[in-house]
């Protein structure tokens, strides 16, 4: 088999010509530039038209005159119609459930499209512009019957067929398109994503996203006669005219796949990162070809760009450059000399036009004046990023040098970054991969979806808004104490938008694009699964998690809590986790936090007398969580007032032991989706506390969950493990190599904990109809607003979304 690796680096060489010479027009880009919450930026080219929540896929018809696209997320899941001449969408119709499947008939007057979790598929007229349901077909119950329809593809011409592949099921379903019949069922032995048709009407070929495998469906023999193994989460594929190669995307590996179908061999592989071997992180989930078919676009998700490829001589394909669109790219479609690209997060995350609005030289919010960035009425985060297609015409060679510069622009990552990070000599964090810190034991404290406001708006010397305060220093007098007495982070973004991404972010600094499409829909109560925390292979992470990294390199450690299975420790979800858990309380509102700090201390000190403490510990502590006004549980206050003291009193232990001296502990919020911060929604409250830690100390410095998870990294000796948390500024400015080593006494709570919500309320009614055993599954719109009222007694104030404008990139340097 001849498989030639091909790399998408565009030469430096070549960018440093254009630079000096087209830098007006490199300028131009930068005016528009957004600096978003993860340290990465957009500058967008071409048109952009505002669509519906987290676009997946397009269809265009025969005739191409119209598209449709599939919106698939948090609130309401819509297809949209655009004309593609003009360049509009000319309608937009409300679908119960939708997910990425989408094919026009042959004549063009029928859409099919994917139900989602309806688990059918519904077939709409295409009439007088306008589209209207007429008919569906049906591959089960609806959720909680596990089948979730994704991809589809039609065959009318010999066998009349309607095929469709599932996610929760494994399965092909065929149909009788006449009679609607569902005439056969194959299991496929893994999640599928997408189905095409070969040229010649026979074979069905059907991506793996589960697997690393290509299958071949052979509609005669009714039976799947081949597989080809591929990349990693094979998921959208494009078939030449002439049927002839297959071109497959492989998100988990930055790649492209290219199968000859007559040899039925991978005859190429295109590396589509913006370096050569780049760790998982651009997620190429999307591909489409030039009309004369010798260019390919890729749609790299991750790295907010399109890969561009001459593939004129498959075998021998070269890179072209990147294309810069909209923020998480997953859709690419040519039309004449024009690409359309959907960007499953838009442009910006937001600022909400009904809250506080504060303006700074550093984070100035993005004006309203266009369509594009005009977010409807949410609150939740969840809904908040309104999807947007960019329309780009072909670029000429020159373009596409001036694109390709701003791409590398808006990429904080680079090879370089992986094993030397920023820093300062003599500091405890090195800034080389493998370097010596005087720092031995690492302690990461994962906690539950809070906002920087909520919590630490009423520290003065902190960017806070005290009119969004819940759980101020009254409540929370521990974590204003690590605040005060060593350093207050008000700049610090989570990565993730819930606790379905969040917790592989926090783990892993990268959520990959099962858990990115899919927990949308579950979140919005329309079913389905996202694989979080190692619940589903599908959702881990290529490389798996810090724990896989630590094994890999000879770091001890230890998970209390995170990625455990609900049986107090004892059947850990990842290999790398077995006999390295602990007898603790995993998640769940029915344990204090304070008795799982006791767990913890039985088991640490056991370490401490057997000089075994390990290298690195994860700790989750949740119940900042609360259960909202639920009737006869723990009232807000007292949740947080006591995953507070827990906190402290862990940190008061460990600051006693003999281990103190070199160790240093880090916590975090997985997600900041419970509520308001008039900066941003993934602000969130963050605390480093340690000997080595500055004290009395305000940083300013933007940071993010991965670039926490960077620093720890670099303490520990370990390489980064995505392209997330190699880029990711490590937070050296916070520590010192004069160590304080006086320990840290915990505060008692003024709250009693024993307070319960009052039973036969209005919101104690409503908290009941909710499931509170598992993190987000209430509704976080009615949640914030059952907490809100609960504590305030009026309705909760609208979250705020700023988007971040880099102005200067020498000035933002460090600020």
């Amino acid at each position: 088999m001849n498989i030639k690796l091909k790399f998408s680096l565009i030469s430096l060489v070549l960018i440093f010509l254009f630079q000096t010479s087209f830098s007006q027009s490199l300028s131009e880009l930068d005016k528009k530039k957004v600096l978003l919450p993860n340290g990465w930026s957009l500058t967008p080219a071409g048109k952009n038209l505002s669509i519906g929540e987290l676009p997946l896929n397009m269809a265009v018809t025969k005739n191409r005159k119209y598209m449709a696209i599939t919106n698939n997320g948090q609130s309401t899941h819509t297809i949209d119609l655009i004309d593609v001449e003009k360049e509009i969408r000319i309608d937009s119709i409300v679908i119960a459930k939708a997910w990425y499947g989408l094919a026009f008939s042959k004549d063009d007057q029928f859409l099919y499209a994917s139900g989602g979790h309806d688990n059918k598929v519904n077939k709409y007229a295409l009439q007088n512009e306008k589209l209207q349901l007429v008919d569906s077909f049906a591959l089960g119950k609806a959720w909680p019957n596990q089948i979730g329809t994704a991809g589809l593809d039609l065959e009318e011409t010999i066998h009349n067929k309607l095929f469709v592949v599932t996610k929760e099921a494994k399965s092909l379903y065929v149909f009788n398109l006449g009679t609607k019949e569902l005439e056969q069922t194959i299991s496929l032995g893994a999640e599928a994503y997408a189905c095409k048709l070969s040229n010649d009407r026979n074979t069905l070929y059907i991506s793996l996203w589960g697997d690393k495998k290509v299958l071949f469906y052979d509609i005669k023999s009714e039976k799947i006669v081949q597989e080809i193994s591929v990349g990693n989460h094979p998921n959208e594929m494009f078939l030449t005219r002439n049927g002839v190669y297959l071109y497959v995307a492989n998100s988990d590996d930055n790649s492209v796949s290219i199968i000859n179908t007559k040899t039925k061999t991978v005859v190429e592989t295109l590396n589509a990162a913006l370096y050569p071997d780049s760790p998982s992180g651009s997620t190429s989930n999307g591909l489409a070809l030039s009309e004369d078919e010798k260019t390919l676009y890729i749609a790299n998700a991750d790295n907010n760009c399109l890969a561009v490829f001459d593939v004129s001589e498959v075998s021998e394909s070269k890179s072209k450059g990147f294309i810069p669109v909209g923020w998480y790219p997953t859709n690419v479609k040519v039309i004449g000399k024009k690409i359309f690209v959907t960007n499953g997060k838009g442009l910006s995350s937001y600022a909400n036009p009904f809250g506080p609005n504060p303006v700074d030289k550093k984070q100035l919010v993005l004006s309203h004046k266009a369509d594009v960035t005009k977010p409807e009425k949410v609150q939740y985060i969840g809904s908040l990023f309104r999807g947007t297609l960019s329309i780009i015409s072909e670029p000429s060679v020159t373009q596409l040098g001036i694109f390709s510069q701003a791409v590398y622009k808006n990429s904080p990552y680079s090879k370089s970054k992986e094993l030397l990070a920023d820093g300062e000599p003599g500091n405890p964090i090195p800034m080389k991969v493998g370097d010596k810190s005087p720092i031995k034991h690492v302690f990461y404290i994962i906690k539950e979806n809070r906002t920087y406001d909520q919590v630490l708006s009423d520290i003065p010397g902190g960017n806070g808004d005290t009119s969004l305060l819940l759980f101020g220093e009254k409540i929370t007098p521990n974590q204003h104490k690590f605040a005060r007495d060593y350093v207050l982070l008000d700049n610090f973004y989570v990565d993730a938008e819930v606790s379905a991404d969040g917790h592989n972010w926090s783990m892993g600094a990268y959520a990959n694009d099962y858990v990115e499409k899919n927990w949308p829909a579950s979140y919005g109560a329309k079913g389905g699964t996202h694989g979080t925390s190692a619940t589903l292979k599908i959702g881990n992470n290529k490389d798996g998690f810090i724990w896989d990294l630590c094994a890999k390199h000879n770091v001890t450690y230890r998970s209390y809590g995170e990625f455990v299975a609900d049986d107090f420790g004892l059947k850990p979800r990842l290999e790398s986790l077995k006999g390295h858990s602990a007898n603790y309380a995993p998640y769940g509102l029915g344990v204090r936090d304070t008795t799982r700090f006791y767990q913890w201390k039985r088991d640490f000190d056991f370490l401490v007398e057997n000089n075994a403490v390990p290298q690195f510990s994860t700790i989750r502590l949740g119940n900042n969580h609360t259960e909202g006004m639920r009737a006869g549980r723990p009232t807000p206050f007292a949740h947080v007032a006591d995953n507070d003291l827990a906190v402290g009193m862990l940190i008061d232990h460990l600051s006693k032991s003999p281990v103190w001296k070199e160790s240093v502990v880090f916590i975090l919020e997985d997600d900041a989706q419970n509520g308001p911060d008039h900066v941003d929604a993934h602000r969130s409250p963050a605390f480093v506390i340690g000997p080595f830690v500055k004290r009395k100390y305000v940083d300013h410095t933007m940071y993010t969950t991965s670039g926490m998870l960077r620093t720890m990294e670099l303490i520990l000796g370990l390489p980064p493990m995505t392209q997330y948390d190699a880029a990711a500024t490590p937070m050296w400015r916070l520590f010192t190599n004069k160590p304080n080593y006086t320990p840290f006494n915990h505060l008692p709570v003024s709250v009693n904990l024993n307070d319960k919500n009052p039973a036969n309320t209005k919101l104690g009614k409503l908290s009941e109809k909710f499931d509170w055993t598992k993190e987000d599954a209430v509704p976080d719109l009615i949640f914030n607003d059952i907490l809100w009222m609960g504590i305030k007694g009026k309705p909760a104030p609208s979250p705020v979304r700023a988007a971040f404008l880099k102005i200067n990139d020498k000035e933002d340097e460090g600020k």
